[in-house]
C-alpha cells in the first residue's frame, strides 16, 4: 500500500540524474509516467521449476537453484508458457539512499491479459517492496496465467514508484475535503459527483453488471488459444476472450472458479494532479475472491480540468477461487486509498502522453479490436472455437 509521498515525475527523473536509479541503456522519455516509471527487459529470461524469493542471498543465486532453462529473447522475442513462472532481469537497478523506499505494480495492460508480475530484490522476503537504502539488481517474475505470451526485450510490463519518509496518505477527513473540491466519485451516466463509500481512509468501489444493450457485462479469457503478442495492437479480441452476459432476471453474474473476468466498477472515479491512488482487495470476508491484479493510478485518471463530477470508470480483473461465486449489481468489491506527491507532476495521465485507459467504456486491455455490437454468425463461430 500506498506508504510516504509518492515522487512525481521530475523527482523521478533527478533521481535518475543522481544515480539512485540505473541502467544500462538510456532511459526513453516515454517511459516516465506522472509518477512511476516504466521498467525494461533485458535481453535474457530464465524458466523456472518454482517460483522463489531470496531471503537470505541473492536473486543470481537462486536462480542457479531454481532454473531449469536460460532464454536469449532475440529481436523476435519468446513465448511464455501459460502457468509457468518466469524470471526476467531488469535493465534498470537500484541505488537508492536513507529515506526513499518503492514499490512495484504490474502495469494495467500487463493485469488485463491475465499476467501476474512481481519483481524480485535481493535479501528480500517479500515481492515488489523495494527497502530504503537498496543497492542492487531488480528482477520481474511473471506468470501468465491463461495465455500463450510473446515478449521481447525492452517491454515494460511493470512500473516503479518511490517514496519519501514525509507521511502521505490521505485519513478519511482529508478524502472527504478532496472529493468536496474534485469529486474524487461520480456516476458516469449523469457526471455528477456522488456520495463516496467512505470507509475509514479508503473509498469503496462496487460492479456494474446491467449490461449493455445486449446483457453483456464483460469478458472472460478464453484457454488454449492462439499466442497473445504483447506488443501488438488491435489483435481479434474474439480469439482470446468471450462476453459474459448478465443474468436473465437480475444484475448478478456466477463467476466460475479459477476463470479470469474483466468487469467495469459501478462509480467513476477522479485522480487530482497532486494525489496518487492504489486498488487493494476488499475485506476478505465479503468473499473468496481476488478482484484486481494491477491496482495502481496516476495522477489525472479520470481527470478533467475544472469541471467536477468527470471520471473514468476503473476497469476489475477477477477470479474467484475454489467455488463457484455469485455477484451482484452495486457489490462491493475493492477500495481504493490515495496519497500526496511530493509536488505536483509537470503532466498528468490522459491525452497529452496518450494515455490508454482515459473514459473507458470497455475493459479489454489495448492490444485488441474493441468489441462494437452483438456478435454475428461469423463471430460465434469464432468464440465456439471453430
Amino acid at each position: 500500500m500506498l506508504t510516504g509521498r509518492v515522487l512525481a515525475v521530475q523527482a523521478l527523473k533527478r533521481a535518475a540524474e543522481a544515480g539512485h536509479i540505473r541502467t544500462s541503456t538510456p532511459i526513453p522519455k516515454a517511459n516516465f509516467q506522472p509518477s512511476s516509471l516504466d521498467l525494461r527487459f533485458g535481453p535474457v529470461a530464465y524458466k523456472l521449476r518454482a517460483s522463489f524469493l531470496s531471503h537470505t542471498s541473492t536473486v543470481a543465486r537462486g536462480l542457479e537453484r531454481y532454473a531449469i532453462d536460460e532464454l536469449a529473447m532475440g529481436e523476435g522475442g519468446i513465448v511464455l508458457e501459460p502457468r509457468r513462472p518466469y524470471v526476467i532481469p531488469l535493465r534498470e537497478s537500484l541505488a537508492l539512499p536513507e529515506g526513499l523506499d518503492g514499490f512495484v505494480n504490474p502495469k494495467s495492460s500487463a493485469g488485463r491479459v491475465d499476467t501476474l508480475c512481481r519483481v524480485l530484490t535481493d535479501r528480500s522476503d517479500s515481492f515488489d517492496e523495494i527497502r530504503a537504502g537498496y543497492n542492487g539488481p531488480l528482477y520481474v517474475e511473471i506468470v501468465s496465467r491463461t495465455f500463450p505470451l510473446l515478449v521481447r526485450p525492452d517491454m515494460t510490463l511493470v512500473q516503479l514508484r518511490l517514496f519519501d519518509d514525509v507521511p502521505g496518505a490521505l485519513d478519511g477527513a482529508a478524502l472527504a475535503a478532496e472529493h468536496e473540491r474534485f469529486g474524487l466519485v461520480c456516476n458516469p451516466e449523469t457526471d455528477r459527483a456522488m456520495a463516496p463509500d467512505l470507509s475509514g481512509s479508503s473509498i469503496g468501489l462496487s460492479l456494474d453488471l446491467r449490461g449493455d444493450e445486449h446483457g453483456v457485462v464483460g469478458y472472460r479469457a478464453k484457454r488454449n488459444t492462439e499466442v497473445l503478442d504483447f506488443g501488438l495492437l488491435d489483435q481479434e479480441w474474439r480469439r482470446f476472450w468471450e462476453p459474459v452476459y448478465r443474468d436473465v432476471d437480475e444484475p448478478r453474474l456466477v463467476l466460475e472458479p479459477e476463470e479470469f473476468y474483466l468487469l467495469l466498477s459501478q462509480e467513476a472515479i477522479t485522480i487530482p494532479p497532486g494525489l496518487a491512488a492504489e486498488m487493494v482487495p476488499y475485506d476478505v470476508r465479503s468473499g473468496e475472491v481476488r478482484t484486481h491484479y494491477a491496482g495502481f493510478f496516476d495522477p489525472g485518471f479520470g481527470y478533467q480540468r475544472g469541471k467536477k463530477g468527470w471520471g473514468s470508470r476503473a476497469t476489475l480483473e477477477v477470479r474467484a477461487h475454489d467455488v463457484p461465486f455469485v455477484v451482484e449489481q452495486g457489490q462491493r468489491v475493492c477500495r481504493m486509498v490515495y496519497s500526496h506527491l511530493d509536488e505536483h507532476p509537470d503532466f498528468v495521465y490522459g491525452s497529452e502522453i496518450s494515455s490508454n485507459y482515459q473514459a473507458q467504456i470497455v475493459t479489454l486491455s489495448k492490444h485488441f479490436t474493441r468489441p462494437t455490437s452483438e456478435p454475428d454468425a461469423q463471430q460465434l463461430t469464432l468464440m465456439q472455437g471453430a
